[in-house]
């Protein structure tokens, strides 16, 4: 049976509907804001994946590009795979929900966000992020709700629940915030430069905002929820916990605090493993397989207690103490711009490259194609971590790092009319312990600087997590990968020395009191400081010019109407340039051409020759050209291209001439020079202002 809700979320009016479509999924959610209409659905599979190591959850949204009134492009048409943006969103949602799954439930879930419907201005995301919560509260499947997520802009000094994209494109400051019953559960966001207190102002509206959301759904669900599938019983404590605790607990905390280098940890903990499930259990496999999980459950509460107990974390180190960093800028030497940037285990090397306005990446959208010209692309090789592994496509977690540092990055980049390339940045982590696309938003700092591109300020990134206990909260800044697998936050945050760029949370705990956010923050900003200082020793501005084997720019700009002219038949005539001169040439609909060589004199040839084809007159310039017709009244002559312009037979020479051929016949080759234009619109020419002219103020066709 068809149930409704009507939920006030930030001001904005959220339609949302039950019991009609997709009854079969375990639970289905129409969401509507006006006219764009996302169905979301959850489906749990009935029995628990017994293999499964962690909670085996799937979240895919999808556009249907007929949502826009649109015809998929390409030969199937038809959606193919995912998008980046569509895998971007999924992994929101996903992070949005993870948490709120009981601990111990593996039975396999699926969620489903679809946009059936959508206006050009609306913003589906975070429908999609609701539709996610409201499906999975009214399903059967065990979830520790409501919750919900919204996004929050601000524009103009204000904050705006649930922004449209007009308002977002203007906004200085954009996050999309997830909220649990005990508060945030997890925020991405992209800034301008902004002060912390303008984040925090943001997450407490975004809080407030989808407060009343929840209570709704909490009440809904009394009239349209399904019973909840029963969970397993929690197995009962096992003793052997406390008795691994008593025998190898000094030499897990040994282990831990001695050996910095993750490999060796790791070694020496397996090592004091295998020795416990010998000692313990024998030939006993069961039992064996609790005593390595007790020693396993031992090194997580070694970690944490000795955090709150002590201040010590892994290979001793304070909660704000940065690992060791070291980086080198433009040690590649065919590269445009390059750098590697290591801090502890954790390695990134960059490289920049820059293009032409052509190479922009395009990425088929729900309202069009959409042009990138800043592209991060992330990978993690195996090797990075010691693995055996094979090399495939970027999987959804590097898709999301290179999201991260390339949002970090992109408030900092020049405007393409000041700086008219397109920038491509590769970071491949050859190390990883923590923070590798932090590594990555400092090590691509440097490439573009060692590149010569005009950043306003480097930019910088931490990654920050968090223990707490009942001896208290401990904020840890420059995580390792053990102390992000076993705590209760990963808070990554970017910025210049004046303010936030992105960030990025994931809180596992449920929620966070503003007062441990603004210390998280505020040590996230001396962390940041700390590491910029650090760059500033290896390259502190954008080098003064470009590397000899980067591409450099002219640029000029031709009349839209004289654009087919450059371009010819089929793109003859913009090809033979480009082949004769060794550049490449792109044109806009505008008019502007921008000439790319990494030879100065040959952009310049090119240029010259774009000009004679494509080009106007300039009234007192000096042209070749050639006699295309003759009358008694004087000559008509043919230059710049398929220019033409009358010479008067008064314009021919000194004194008077009797006949025009006395001077010049058809096919002559002549200099003339560009007097003005006649009341008639016609080119006024004058070969008599040419006659004692320069061969070097003679523009020619090259």
């Amino acid at each position: 049976m068809k149930q409704t809700r009507t939920i006030v979320v930030g001001g904005r009016t959220v339609e949302l509907e039950t019991g009609r479509i997709a009854r079969q999924a375990s639970g289905a959610v129409v969401v509507r804001q006006d006219r764009t209409t996302l169905l979301v659905t959850a489906v749990a599979a009935p029995e628990p994946r017994a293999e499964a190591a962690f909670f085996p959850l799937t979240v895919d949204y999808r556009e249907l590009t007929a949502a826009a009134g649109r015809i998929p492009g390409g030969y199937l048409k038809r959606e193919g795979r995912p998008s980046d943006h569509e895998v971007l969103v999924s992994r929101l949602v996903d992070r949005s929900i993870r948490p709120l799954f009981p601990d111990g439930f593996r039975n396999e879930v699926q969620v489903v966000a679809t946009v059936l419907a959508a206006e050009p201005d609306a913003d589906p995301v975070p429908l999609a992020l609701l539709g996610a919560a409201a499906a999975l509260h009214l399903s059967d499947i065990p979830f520790g709700g409501p919750c919900g997520g919204v996004t929050v802009a601000r524009a103009g000094g204000a904050l705006v629940v649930l922004p449209t994209r007009s308002e977002r494109e203007q906004a200085d400051l954009h996050l999309t915030v997830a909220v649990g019953p005990d508060g945030l559960i997890m925020v991405e966001g992209t800034a301008r430069e902004v002060p912390e207190t303008a984040v925090l102002d943001a997450l407490e509206c975004a809080e407030a905002a989808v407060r009343p959301f929840c209570a709704a759904l909490e009440e809904w669900r009394a009239v349209a929820g399904k019973t909840k599938m029963p969970l397993a019983p929690a197995p009962a404590a096992d003793p052997v916990l406390g008795e691994v605790g008593e025998r190898y607990g000094g030499a897990v905390r040994e282990a831990l605090l001695a050996d910095v280098a993750k490999q060796a940890r790791r070694r020496r903990l397996q090592a004091i493993r295998e020795e416990a499930v010998g000692a313990l259990a024998g030939d006993d496999e069961a039992r064996a397989a609790a005593v390595a999980q007790a020693v396993d459950e031992l090194v997580s509460r070694q970690v944490r207690g000795l955090v709150l107990r002590e201040g010590r974390r892994i290979g001793g180190r304070g909660p704000e103490e940065i690992r060791d960093i070291w980086a080198e800028a433009g040690w590649l030497a065919t590269n445009h711009g390059s750098a590697i940037f290591s801090r502890g285990e954790t390695q990134a090397l960059v490289s920049c490259t820059l293009g032409m306005a052509e190479d922009e990446m395009r990425e088929d959208r729900l309202f069009g194609s959409v042009a990138s010209r800043f592209m991060l692309h992330y990978n993690f090789p195996p090797y990075s971590v010691g693995e055996v592994r094979a090399l495939r496509g970027p999987g959804r977690r590097e898709i999301g790092h290179g999201n991260l540092a390339r949002r970090a990055l992109e408030p900092v980049l020049p405007a393409f009319a000041d700086f008219p390339y397109t920038i491509r940045l590769v970071s491949s982590i050859t190390e990883s312990n923590g923070s590798s696309s932090m590594a990555t938003v400092c090590g691509a700092s440097l490439a573009l600087m060692d590149a010569g591109v005009p950043i306003r300020a480097p930019v910088a990134g931490i990654a920050m997590g968090l223990i707490g206990g009942t001896e208290g909260t401990a904020v840890l800044s420059d995580i390792l990968g053990d102390e992000d697998h076993l705590g209760d936050m990963d808070f990554k945050v970017t910025g210049t020395a004046t303010g936030i760029t992105a960030l990025q949370m994931d809180n596992k705990i449920g929620g966070l009191e503003r007062a441990v956010l603004e210390r998280a923050l505020d040590q996230a900003r001396r962390g940041r400081l700390f590491v910029l200082e650090r760059m500033a020793a290896v390259l502190a501005a954008p080098r003064a010019e470009l590397p000899p084997q980067a591409p450099r720019v002219l640029a000029l700009v031709i009349r839209p109407e004289r654009i087919g002219e450059l371009i010819g038949p089929k793109g003859a005539v913009i090809q033979e340039i480009q082949q004769a001169t060794d550049t490449r040439i792109s044109v806009d609909d505008a008019g502007q051409v921008l000439i790319y060589s990494t030879s100065g004199e040959a952009a310049a040839r090119a240029r010259r020759r774009v000009h004679w084809v494509a080009g106007d007159p300039e009234v007192g310039k000096l042209y070749q050209g050639t006699v295309v017709s003759t009358h008694n009244f004087g000559a008509f002559i043919r230059f710049l291209g398929n220019t033409e312009g009358l010479c008067h037979i008064s314009e021919l020479g000194e004194g008077r001439v009797a006949e025009t051929t006395d001077v010049v016949k058809v096919g002559d080759e002549v200099v003339v020079c560009v007097k003005g234009v006649t009341d008639q619109g016609k080119l006024s020419l004058s070969l008599r202002a040419a006659r004692d002219c320069r061969a070097e103020d003679v523009i020619r066709p090259d």
